[in-house]
């Protein structure tokens, strides 16, 4: 039956193809072990798929049969990306040494990221939906093709034999190896996806839920005024819970809300909610978050450009948070602040809500655990999708959903425009399954109608920017003034130390003096990328490779080999005596970069060796028919006091194994997103001659 599933599975939709790629047999027919190549379609975002330049991925099955043991070993690890993910899966059919009639099944795998192109997160969220979906539908699969061999009528196959000459030798060589007991699955842990391992663990636990003793029961009228309805059975979990935070947590012990919001995030699991409860408090401590609404004052930058603030209540009496996501410089915002000073808002609005659910709670009479959220993406397009922005989007709404579980009771997402179905394929695997039914979109005014705003909102409080009578205090946003951005070093000392520092590196260039970057290529055909914002003076974007490298730079304050300066390092790494065309070539035709510009791009090396990124000060050439300077000529040379540029940049090399070509979304190219490059003709040109070498 299980032989059955090959070449394809059609319930197996994501299986598309398979090929045998080693077969064995032993003489006895004993050992039968067959290697297979699986072609498989993940059910991953779109988006994803391009930068990671792949369509399928290829898994390495080995399946392993013993008629003589009367086993069957399936291994299978992943042979697409494994120098970035490992993934080991192994599953085992045995007979039951006490009934013949009953098949053990145990099944097991391990994920380890390495790293996989800044978005390792969304992969583990892939992989382990791929895996919990494989093991829910393990039994459905099996059972189809039996009852597909009993409708062909083979009900049973003769038990295997050895030969004459074999039997005597095989009677008195081979001992039978010890089998697991089989155990009785339940239906419910099937559908939670465990394996038999977890359940042999779980069981009589006290995860599993159990009615309370008369001794454990809380107030009927407390229930009913502040925590809402539950079963004895829920009760009693939260008791359970809370008694063995008072025994052994050592610290502050959450509301019982707040417990409550962690077991039916688990499903009133105790073991599961435990864990992540205990992981939450752990890191609420570590970083003072009980504290942050009374000792942290928000940026004056994020006062006045986050497009983001509460407005009254919905008809169920939820706070209402209303954020113009559309209106809101991202980029600007993590340019301006870093990410951490980002999240930090993220949970002080989150805290904020908290606080106003229990308000509400008294105001209303009833219990008002979760609040609801009006996003209005007027304006979103692929701006928004600015990769450091969209990575800061991403690990804030796991920071979120990791402590701040069933707090969102409603998301209304409104004038989605064309371009967001792109982002929801980056955010929705990070987001709970319970939390994504919660979404409400509309696109174009379709929230006037019915069904939409009304329905869950009073008219008098829609805000006005929605067609409303209610004025709405929520700052309109719009884009962060790049005198603002700050460097690396600078968001560094400003000591905020949640997690991880910003990725872009900050350099000065001065005329004389240009700032270079060695990247050391292995294997040709890797992909160097690179992302830049020219925050001050023009620049000239250059590539160069070269079979020797560079010696490195001197530590001399007064020398040119390296400057270090407020603004960011500077460091030359091509020696005065090289020559262009004999010691290092060109690879890539010079860019120019103008102030205020953001730049993306790629190279596909061609040959190993040492590529130098450089950024060179750009000198504007004088008009050619006349020795008197231009008007831009002098305006430039006053805006670039002191001949000196300042750049922030990222890079990062994808290897030639993970990499199929695809360039959508690596190509070369300018963003406009700025006042500056607005009025340059050149922000909108696509430059990238690295597709020649491609």
């Amino acid at each position: 039956a299980y032989e059955r599933r090959f070449p394809t599975c059609p319930l197996i939709p994501m299986f598309v193809a398979s090929d045998t790629v080693n077969e064995y047999k032993s003489e006895d027919e004993a050992i039968h072990v067959i290697e297979r190549r699986c072609k498989l379609d993940i059910d991953a975002p779109r988006l994803l798929k391009k930068i990671a330049g792949v369509d399928y991925v290829y898994f390495v099955q080995k399946n392993s049969l013993n008629r003589r043991e009367r086993t069957l070993h399936i291994e299978a690890y992943n042979e697409t990306f494994s120098n970035r993910v490992i993934i080991n899966e192994r599953c085992c059919y045995t007979v039951h040494p006490d009934n013949e009639d009953w098949t053990c099944f145990e099944q097991s795998a391990s994920l380890d990221i390495k790293s996989f192109f800044g978005f390792e997160s969304t992969v583990e969220k892939i992989a382990m939906k791929q895996y919990t979906s494989n093991i829910k539908k393990g039994k459905e699969i099996i059972e189809y093709y039996l009852k597909q061999l009993e409708e062909e009528g083979i009900t049973f196959v003769p038990r295997w034999t050895p030969p004459v000459a074999c039997e005597l030798e095989s009677s008195t060589s081979h001992t039978r190896r010890p089998v697991s007991p089989a155990i009785n699955i339940p239906d419910s842990a099937t559908k939670e996806g465990l394996n038999s391992k977890e359940i042999l663990n779980t069981s009589g636990s006290p995860s599993e839920p159990t009615a309370g003793t008369p001794d454990d029961k809380l107030d009927a009228d407390y229930i009913k005024r502040y925590l809402g309805d539950l079963t004895p059975m829920q009760e009693s979990c939260l008791i359970r819970l809370r008694q063995w935070l008072q025994e052994t947590h050592k610290g502050k012990i959450p509301k019982d809300e707040h417990i409550l919001r962690f077991l039916r995030a688990r499903d009133f699991n105790i073991d599961k909610a435990r864990e992540i409860l205990c992981q939450s408090l752990t890191w609420r401590k570590q970083h003072q978050v009980d504290y942050i609404l009374d000792t942290w004052n928000p940026p004056q930058v994020l006062q006045d450009y986050y497009a983001g603030g509460w407005h009254h209540h919905d008809k169920d009496g939820r706070p209402l948070y209303v954020l113009r996501l559309g209106q809101m410089d991202t980029k600007g915002l993590v340019r301006a602040l870093g990410e951490e000073a980002l999240l930090r808002y993220v949970l002080s609005i989150n805290e904020e809500g908290l606080r106003r659910c229990e308000e509400n709670t008294k105001v209303f009479g009833r219990p008002i655990s979760s609040w609801t959220c009006l996003v209005d993406l007027e304006g979103l397009n692929m701006r928004h999708l600015w990769r450091p922005g969209v990575k800061a989007l991403l690990r804030i709404i796991e920071v979120v959903e990791a402590n701040y579980p069933e707090t969102l009771g409603r998301l209304l997402i409104l004038r989605a425009p064309r371009v967001f179905p792109v982002l929801w394929t980056l955010v929705s695997p990070f987001i709970d399954d319970n939390t994504r039914k919660k979404f409400l979109i509309y696109a174009g005014n379709d929230y006037q109608g019915p069904g939409g705003l009304l329905d869950y909102i009073d008219k008098e409080i829609i805000p006005d920017f929605l067609g409303g009578e209610c004025m709405c205090e929520v700052p309109e946003g719009g884009l962060v003034p790049k005198s603002l951005y700050r460097t690396a070093e600078e968001l560094e000392n400003e000591d905020i130390k949640l997690w991880t520092e910003t990725i872009y590196q900050s350099a000065s260039v001065f005329k004389g003096a240009p700032h270079e970057v060695l990247i050391q290529i292995v294997d040709a055909s890797s992909v160097i990328t690179w992302d830049f914002d020219v925050c001050k003076g023009d620049i000239v974007f250059n590539i160069f490779h070269s079979k020797r490298a560079p010696q490195p730079p001197k530590k001399d304050s007064l020398g040119a080999h390296s400057i270090t300066s407020p603004g960011g390092n500077n460091v030359q790494l091509i020696d005065k005596v090289w020559q262009l065309g004999r010691d290092y070539s060109m690879v890539e035709s010079p860019l120019i970069c103008k102030e205020g510009e953001s730049v993306q791009g790629s190279h596909v090396t061609r040959w190993p060796g040492f590529y130098i990124l450089q950024w060179k000060f750009h000198s504007m050439p004088a008009c050619a028919t006349t020795n008197l300077p231009r008007v831009d000529d002098v305006l430039a040379s006053l805006q670039v006091s002191s001949h000196k540029c300042k750049v922030m940049y990222y890079t990062e090399v994808i290897g030639s194994e993970d990499f199929r070509g695809s360039m959508t979304s690596l190509e070369s190219s300018h963003s406009g997103f700025s006042q500056l490059s607005a009025a340059t003709t050149s922000s909108s040109q696509s430059h990238s001659s690295s597709m020649i070498s491609r």
